[in-house]
């Protein structure tokens, strides 16, 4: 091992002369200089400080230039998990993340680079999420990011406030998903749209502005605490996963609301043709005309219980289904006349409806013995106390959202079992209605296109699994706008590692996070080595086309 001199002619005549770690290996019979460390320019380096630290690592290195041992002399200091950040660094290059930040910055000025404060936020979501306190403090001892020896929790919040007001028009997220999708080669032809909840541990909801509603308010939760203040999120993702965009609107938003919102921020993105594809929660009649509008189309779920004229004329218009899927059976209906008709897809499951049919059969048995053991216990009360807790029994069946479809009401107020209901609802067994407003996808496309609506779901729950979205450590709009947006980046980084290596995220970080960099110190200086990395982490890196981290990331003379 030794110090390799080299020299750059400038354009007024001067030559610059730079230094470089190398060694010599030997290839095919040939001897070849490797460089190990590119140290800088030579008027600025402690150069015999250099050759000393140069010498002492000749004397414990193998062939390949890495430290086989740490004998006497060097110590081991520090020891972090280099590979999950390495990689998330790589892709967040490629895709630009850095180039949309820096650019919207602009000519501003930090004392610590805002960007890399940002990148670290976001890894840390992705591989050891917590909050913006505890990450600042993983940034500092536990992760070694690139350009960023250490951070606090004020700088933590400055990079948030910086992410948001750079992404106050989606500047972010567009250039960001385009990078992305000239990566990845991706056809958006599909767009897939749905909305979650999440709720914060507090007592009430924010106080209202004069001119503006709470943020954190009541609503509709999809997370089954409506006993707390929440906002609601949105997300649109491609048929293969990747999310596009994410919004953020106040907790008492309605899901009828927010389609033509979304229409509007994406029309400028110049997607071409896309098809929306939604779920019931969305298919107003309102929501579906604004989606037509500008030429776009869509797929909607439909109601089957409760559902429009259209929907039940639909649904009872007899017909034979054509086979798509060993489980998957799909009916075309059109109802109504000329321009006017409305196309419907009727999707069948016989698994399903088998499955269907059992659990019913198991919940009327389970009524049938509840109303048994209610008018038997009322016969032997002997009190009226006795008798109103029957009663309340009685009411409890009546309004379960589930089990009270089963049931009705006579006029003296007993329950029994529905048959005429329990009929209608064999006929819906193993069924799931669309509706669509293109005239050119064929049934089998309108609904294995449905089903993959499973993916904003399942991007909404590596969100709040594997991400953390919940519990939010803010109570700031604008920094729990950014908190989200970080945790969209994250995903996008997940979803395009996953799509490249063919893993799961969960595997990829338990692999590579086996890639330390350990820093050695002795009495010439100090080492950064990273240990090898194992077949499949070299195998990950590959696929999605990051270089692994070289062997000796960098020498400091004493």
């Amino acid at each position: 091992m030794y110090l390799r001199r080299t020299q750059r002619r400038r354009s007024d005549g001067s030559t610059v002369g730079y230094l470089q770690l190398a060694h010599n290996r030997r290839v095919d019979g040939v001897t070849r200089a490797e460089v190990l460390v590119n140290l800088g320019r030579e008027d600025e380096l402690d150069v015999e400080g250099l050759k000393r630290l140069a010498g002492s690592i000749e004397r414990y290195t193998g062939t390949d230039g890495a430290l086989e041992g740490v004998a006497a002399g060097f110590v081991v200091t520090d020891s972090r998990a280099l590979g999950g950040v390495w990689l998330l660094d790589g892709l967040w290059k490629q895709l630009g993340v850095a180039r949309a930040l820096i650019g919207v910055l602009g000519p501003r000025r930090f004392s610590t680079d805002m960007e890399r404060v940002l990148f670290a936020l976001v890894a840390n979501r992705a591989l050891d999420p917590c909050s913006k306190l505890a990450a600042a403090e993983w940034v500092t001892h536990d992760a070694p990011i690139p350009g960023l020896d250490a951070m606090d929790e004020d700088q933590a919040y400055r990079a948030m406030d910086l992410l948001v007001e750079a992404d106050a028009q989606a500047q972010v997220q567009e250039a960001v998903f385009f990078a992305t999708a000239d990566l990845l080669n991706l056809e958006v032809d599909l767009l897939f749209f749905d909305t979650t909840s999440t709720y914060f541990e507090r007592d009430e909801p924010d106080p209202a502005a004069d001119d503006t509603a709470a943020f954190r308010a009541y609503g509709h939760s999809k997370d089954h605490r409506p006993d707390l203040p929440q906002v609601v999120i949105g997300l649109a993702v491609t048929r293969e996963g990747i999310p596009v965009r994410v919004w953020v609107w106040p907790g008492n938003t309605n899901d009828m609301s927010v389609i033509s919102e979304v229409k509007d921020d994406l029309r400028g993105w110049r997607l071409g043709r896309v098809i929306t594809v939604v779920d019931r929660g969305f298919s107003s009649e309102e929501n579906l005309r604004y989606l037509t509008r500008a030429g776009g189309h869509w797929i909607a779920g439909e109601r089957m219980r409760n559902a429009s004229a259209d929907a039940q004329a639909a649904l009872a218009r007899q017909g034979r289904y054509q086979q798509v899927r060993d489980n998957l059976r799909v009916k075309e209906v059109l109802v109504g006349q000329g321009d006017g008709a409305k196309r419907f897809i009727i999707c069948h499951n016989p698994a399903e409806a088998e499955r269907d049919k059992t659990l019913r059969d198991q919940t009327i048995t389970r009524l049938q013995a509840e109303l048994e053991r209610i008018k038997t216990a009322r016969a032997k009360a002997k009190s009226q106390k006795a008798s109103d807790a029957h009663h309340r029994a009685e009411c409890a069946l009546r309004d379960h959202p589930t089990l009270g479809r089963y049931l009705r009401q006579t006029k003296t107020g007993r329950l029994l079992i529905d048959r005429a209901n329990i009929t209608a609802e064999e006929r819906l067994d193993g069924k799931y209605l669309l509706s669509t407003s293109d005239p050119d996808l064929s049934a089998e496309d309108v609904a294995l296109g449905y089903k993959n609506l499973l993916e904003a779901e399942r991007g909404f729950r590596d969100m709040k699994s594997t991400l953390e979205l919940r519990p939010v450590f803010h109570r700031l709009e604008h920094r729990i706008r950014a908190h989200v947006l970080i945790c969209w980046l994250a995903l996008l980084l997940i979803r395009v590692t996953e799509r490249q290596s063919g893993q799961t995220w969960r595997r990829v970080a338990l692999e590579l996070q086996r890639l330390h960099l350990i820093t050695l110190t002795g009495p010439d200086g100090t080492v950064q080595q990273t240990t090898p990395p194992s077949p499949l982490a070299t195998q990950i890196l590959a696929a999605v086309t990051v270089t692994p981290p070289p062997r000796i990331t960098a020498i400091t003379p004493a």
